[in-house]
């Protein structure tokens, strides 16, 4: 079989053989590459309040954007001393570690094995509750939960250890973290309200509970973020002019309130795409019949991403997101130094 007789069985199937495309003009480019190229351009109309962030990447990559990770302060020691509550042992420490505790991390460092806990890795908080009166119930909150700067309170008891001994706790702080500039001013919290317990009369919890620094990849109570979803830029096109009632009747079918009317200067008025962000892709613009559907053309962006990160309330969402760009950032720098 000669070549030609292969290029007229591909086009007959479908295919154009590359030798056969026509030249692209220097100036202009192609339908859809000259569509891709707008894409790159994104308003930035992204809603802000303090608990979430939205940021949008073009040509981004979901393989980039999951690699972000960030370092926080979790409860990871739990010293109880008593607990005659219902809820046992084990899932009260469980539960505690999940609080968010509200310090910023890059204030502390890692403790490996081989550290010991001091003021600059260690966090210990105390807890000593006791419901004193009958026929109540006494709801134990995180606010109950006290920071101790000074270290750990429990003394170590051992065999060999005697009354003449010195005493000593679980932590080694050669000084107190509220005389620490970063702490001076910023006492170091949890976030309020979260139940803990529930306390009959006569029960009672008295423990110490001391937060390191670590990762998500670890345990998912060092995740600074809640929920962090993302989701395909939407993109709605009118494919013809929108006038009169058409565009009212338009607007008024759209419940995320993409649509706008606009006044033109001979008295019509004409529907345009004013929140194009905030399409849910409900489709309820395009329904009501085939013609609805050839005048409004409803699309996802496959290379333009809009990422949402809630915190945890550690941190606010806006330093996640910039520290969680700096660590990756120096991961490249590592691995690049590495390879030269």
């Amino acid at each position: 079989m000669s070549d030609s007789d292969s290029e007229v069985m591909a086009e007959a199937d479908g295919f154009v053989s590359a030798l056969n495309m026509p030249d692209v003009p220097s100036t202009k480019l192609p339908p859809h590459l000259e569509l891709r190229k707008t894409r790159v351009l994104c308003n930035v109309d992204a809603p802000d309040n303090t608990d979430t962030v939205q940021y949008s990447g073009a040509y981004a990559s979901i393989g980039v954007d999951n690699s972000l990770r960030l370092p926080t302060m979790a409860i990871e020691k739990v010293l109880i001393a008593n607990n005659t509550s219902v809820v046992q042992d084990e899932v009260l420490a469980h539960r505690l570690g999940l609080i968010p505790i509200k310090v910023d991390p890059r204030l502390f460092d890692y403790l490996s094995e081989n550290d010991t806990p001091n003021e600059k890795n260690t966090i210990v908080f105390k807890l000593h509750v006791r419901c004193e009166e009958r026929g109540q119930r006494l709801t134990v909150t995180s606010n109950e939960l006290t920071w101790l700067p000074k270290g750990s309170e429990f003394l170590k008891t051992s065999e060999s250890s005697t009354s003449a001994s010195k005493s000593e706790t679980y932590t080694y702080f050669t000084c107190s973290q509220d005389s620490m500039p970063e702490f001076a001013g910023n006492p170091i919290s949890v976030y309020p309200d979260i139940i803990i317990d529930k306390l009959g009369f006569g029960q009672e919890i008295e423990l110490e509970a001391h937060a390191v620094k670590g990762v998500g990849k670890t345990h998912a109570k060092w995740s600074p973020v809640a929920t962090c979803w993302y989701r395909m830029l939407p993109e709605v096109v009118l494919m013809e002019e929108i006038e009169g009632k058409k565009a009212e009747v338009l607007k008024q079918k759209c419940p995320a309130n993409v649509f706008e009317i606009e006044d033109l200067a001979d008295g019509r008025k004409r529907a345009t795409v004013a929140r194009p962000r905030a399409c849910t892709l409900c489709r309820e613009c395009i329904g009501g019949g085939e013609e609805w559907e050839k005048r409004v053309s409803l699309r996802r962006v496959k290379d333009h991403f809009i990422f949402t990160i809630e915190s945890t309330g550690a941190l606010p969402p806006e330093v996640l997101f910039t520290e969680a760009v700096k660590i990756l950032e120096d991961k490249c720098e590592l691995v690049i130094s590495d390879l030269s």
